[in-house]
């Protein structure tokens, strides 16, 4: 038997049925599935709540977007759960399959492995990515660390609208520079398509383990991403009065004043998606932008 825990978006009425239909399915097929509370009451699916770790469970099921994957990750906390996406989104960067395949996607799981002509070929196959560990250290706080992971990025920004603040960046130990920008996004290569995209970063295939560093409406000549090797620790400190909000993955998570410092590594984790076939990353992309041939 496989625990499997399922997250859904809230608001789309096909993943309420989705998750209604992998439950049942699961469950016939002697396996256990559960919601977390929050969704299952979200989602009129009551009696498939449960407040279980998600850790617990052997691989997860995600019904949603890129969001609802992000919601998937930080439920799991680190812990090296497969995630089978499927697309109930828009984009779907990070999700690998549509609604119809769903069940058939469970059989392939299950399966483990299948025959092919006089060879063995894996009905699935783990995509690990990089994501990133971030430590806050702020200056006379009674709790002056705290910690966090991110799958895209983490951002630091200006809180007021018409200003910008004043970053002060190291790079592997060594100071870089002092930003003066509207904000920061250290991106992972899975975020290289996220914020820093619509920042004028580059697009990085997420096969790579870099870390990018993106200002966002530089006030300075200096408007350039790096992109950096994962053994070169980045350290944000905030140099100027006014205040700077930190978010992590879109959700807003702490505001860094004066003196207050930000590092970034490669987190020792990694979100671990389930694929069922070859991924070319620059031919999703070229779908999700529709570029032509010629």
């Amino acid at each position: 038997m496989t625990s499997v825990f399922i997250v859904a978006h809230h608001e789309r009425t096909e993943a309420a049925a989705l998750a209604q239909a992998a439950a049942s399915w699961l469950r016939a097929h002697g396996h256990d599935a559960w919601l977390s509370t929050g969704d299952a009451e979200a989602l009129a699916l009551r009696e498939l709540g449960s407040d279980r770790p998600p850790s617990e469970a052997g691989l997860a099921v995600c019904l949603g977007g890129d969001g609802t994957m992000l919601r998937t990750i930080k439920c799991l906390d680190g812990a090296p759960v497969p995630i089978i996406g499927v697309n109930v989104g828009v984009l779907g960067y990070l999700t690998e399959i549509e609604p119809p395949a769903l069940i058939p996607a469970l059989e392939r799981w299950f399966a483990g492995e299948e025959p092919a002509g006089d060879q063995t070929s894996p009905a699935w196959h783990i995509e690990e990515r990089m994501m990133l560990q971030i430590t806050v250290a702020r200056v006379g706080s009674d709790d002056p660390t705290e910690t966090w992971r991110a799958m895209n990025e983490v951002v630091l920004e200006k809180g007021e609208s018409g200003h910008t603040v004043h970053l002060l960046v190291s790079i592997d130990g060594a100071l870089f520079t002092s930003y003066a920008a509207d904000g920061l996004i250290v991106a992972t290569p899975t975020g290289s398509t996220a914020y820093s995209l619509s920042a004028r970063g580059p697009v990085v295939s997420p096969q790579h383990r870099a870390m990018l560093l993106t200002p966002v409406s530089p006030h300075m000549l200096f408007d350039r991403s790096l992109v950096l090797d994962p053994g070169e620790p980045i350290v944000i400190e905030v140099t100027g009065y006014r205040a700077v909000e930190v978010s992590v993955d879109g959700q807003r998570v702490v505001t860094l004043h004066e003196g207050d410092t930000l590092t970034c590594v490669p987190a020792a984790q990694t979100a671990r998606f389930v694929r069922f076939g070859p991924r070319r990353f620059h031919q999703i992309l070229k779908a999700k932008f529709g570029l032509t041939d010629r």
